[in-house]
């Protein structure tokens, strides 16, 4: 057994230490390290917090899985979680969440090592213009000064400094002082000796402020009495129900109204219109697809001109990225737009959308007949995808024919292959509130999005960017940000073969870290299937199309999972699938379900 190396005091460590302390007093509770020696010092801080029960600590080798697991983590608790890593192609690795971040309102945490100034542009090892790579999307930067002293009790100026430095990262990120939520950036330039011996102040300082806890934006049910505001604001996904103040646009009733929820939009979409008696347009990534005002198979209603046609009035929730209708009507100089700002990107398709931070439906008579039509129509619309109900009549029967029959019928059942729709529908009944499901951007959210009914369940999705980036790694951090305190629940993400493979590296995990309560499910059609239906399958030729847009691939599943440890199902039929996404167990499940193309 190896005896602990004595190291002197380092500024590196001690600069650190008033990082990252400063950053965990304040609520932070996950921090995400990417091995490298510049970082060390923060690393070495951050297992130091986790020894003394502060954080929970990941470790993931790729940066870009680093950034995405954090990226889940915010999404799941509205708190930030800090990524480490060292310079050079590490930092730039973090781009991708750090736009979805940016795009979606996600609040994070970047902390990158890099060289002193006097190293930059001159050819050193490891070292590029880091400041201000990620500009565009930060809600602050920061080129930090070299540490420069040793801290021997906690009243340095130094430590002072990079501790306020902690408390602004930490506000901005929240989205205090701006629209919304989103990504922060420190730079941490850092000479020898890169890491020294952790100062005795270290775990006084994390625990030295009360810690506040995220911030609940969720409806506290006093809107009945005050009248109803919908509030967007640096809540991911959530819009608050608060008490009535002058500042909430006052939504008259009369125009012929529907309330559009997009990715993250939460609750307040439906509550909104159940106070208006408005017709609810809910992509499945909204979090508000429930309730009675639901239009199922919204897509084909927004095409009727006696629906969709006669529209006067659209109020948005979110960011609505699923479906060409929705974006069609949003963009139509006919119909009024009002979008409540969020923590995303303002949504503004038609170039005069009036934006609102916050809204309250005035009072007035509800136009009944408007929405009986949308709801009449909504419920022929609506598709059951359960399998049919054994026939309890003909199994017990005693004449043979009609109990061979039931049989047959019952096998029928029992052996039919998985499509699609059944995937889709397997996923959404297996799910219940103390669940986590995530939708990866591929053809299976569209079809989930045209079929499923409502359900309250809580929804996750990238769809700042809609990319295909990090889809496993961002469950990953959600999964595990869910089950802290023994919490129940699975969290589950229904993707294509392609985003899957794309994300391959999030499947390594370090033992001895807690297992996430994960259950991957990989609908494989051995492609993007989803270029089949978008215009370039009628411009491309069937041999261009089949290799640089449809990417055909054979990845053995099977073996993957062995190889990363996962445990691994192939379900080619319902009643398989049901069994595996419902049986006790826990841990990662990798769900691979053929598909035809």
């Amino acid at each position: 057994m190896s005896t602990p190396i004595e190291r002197a005091a380092a500024p590196a460590t001690d600069a650190a230490s008033a990082l990252l302390a400063g950053l965990v007093a304040r609520g932070v509770r996950h921090v995400v390290v990417s091995p490298g020696s510049r970082s060390q010092a923060l690393a070495l801080v951050a297992a130091d917090l986790e020894r003394a029960g502060l954080v929970h600590l990941h470790v993931r080798i790729d940066e870009r899985v680093a950034g995405f697991t954090a990226l889940g983590i915010g999404r799941e608790t509205g708190m930030p979680a800090v990524v480490v890593c060292t310079s050079g192609t590490a930092v730039a690795n973090l781009l991708p969440a750090a736009l979805e971040a940016h795009h979606a309102g996600v609040p994070l945490l970047l902390l990158t090592a890099d060289r002193p100034p006097e190293l930059r542009g001159v050819g050193a090892n490891q070292t590029t213009r880091q400041p201000g790579l990620f500009r565009a999307a930060a809600r602050f930067e920061a080129d930090l000064p070299v540490p420069e002293a040793v801290d021997h009790d906690g009243t340095a100026e130094q430590t002072a400094e990079f501790d306020a430095v902690a408390a602004t990262a930490l506000a901005a990120s929240l989205g205090e002082g701006a629209r919304a939520a989103g990504p922060v950036h420190l730079n941490v330039p850092l000479r020898e000796p890169l890491a020294g011996a952790a100062p005795e102040w270290l775990l006084e300082r994390a625990i030295a402020r009360p810690v506040a806890p995220p911030v609940d934006l969720e409806s506290d049910g006093e809107a009945e009495a005050s009248g109803a505001l919908y509030q967007g604001g640096g809540g991911i996904g959530v819009a608050d129900v608060a008490p009535e103040t002058e500042a909430a646009f006052p939504l008259e009733l009369g125009p012929r109204t529907v309330v559009v929820a997009g990715a993250d939009a939460g609750p307040a979409a439906e509550e909104l219109a159940h106070r208006g008696g408005f017709p609810l347009v809910a992509e499945i990534v909204s979090g508000a697809r429930f309730g009675r005002q639901v239009v199922h198979g919204y897509r084909a209603l927004l095409r009727d001109p006696e629906l969709g046609g006669r529209i006067e009035r659209a109020v948005v929730l979110g960011h609505p990225t699923l479906s060409r209708e929705v974006a069609i009507l949003l963009g139509r100089e006919d119909v009024e737009v009002i979008a409540v700002r969020g923590p995303g990107e303002p949504v503004n398709l038609n170039g005069a959308t009036q934006g609102v931070d916050a809204i309250r439906v005035a009072s007035g008579e509800i136009d009944r007949a408007w929405l009986g039509a949308w709801m009449r129509a909504s419920r022929e619309a609506a598709v059951d995808l359960s399998p049919p109900a054994p026939d309890a009549d003909g199994l017990a029967s005693a004449v043979p024919h009609e109990r061979l029959g039931a049989i047959n019928a019952e096998v029928e059942v029992i052996r039919a292959p998985l499509d699609r729709a059944a995937l889709v529908d397997a996923l959404w009944r297996a799910t219940w509130p103390h669940d986590r499901l995530m939708f990866g951007s591929s053809r299976l959210v569209r079809v989930a999005d045209e079929l499923l009914g409502g359900k309250k369940v809580s929804v996750h999705a990238n769809r700042g960017l809609a990319g295909i980036d990090g889809t496993v790694a961002t469950a990953t951090g959600i999964a595990l940000a869910s089950q802290i305190e023994e919490r129940p629940g699975v969290t589950r993400v229904l993707l294509g073969d392609l985003a899957f493979l794309h994300d391959l590296g999030a499947l390594l995990l370090p033992p001895g870290e807690e297992e996430p309560r994960l259950q991957v499910v990989v609908g494989n059609d051995g492609g993007g299937t989803i270029f089949d239906g978008l215009e370039v399958a009628a411009v491309a030729g069937a041999d261009a199309m089949e290799r640089v847009q449809y990417t055909p691939q054979t990845a053995r599943l099977e073996q993957l999972a062995l190889a990363f440890g996962w445990e691994y199902h192939r379900c080619t039929t319902r009643v398989a699938l049901d069994q595996v996404l419902t049986a006790p167990g826990g841990g990662r499940q990798l769900i691979e379900v053929p598909l035809p193309r």
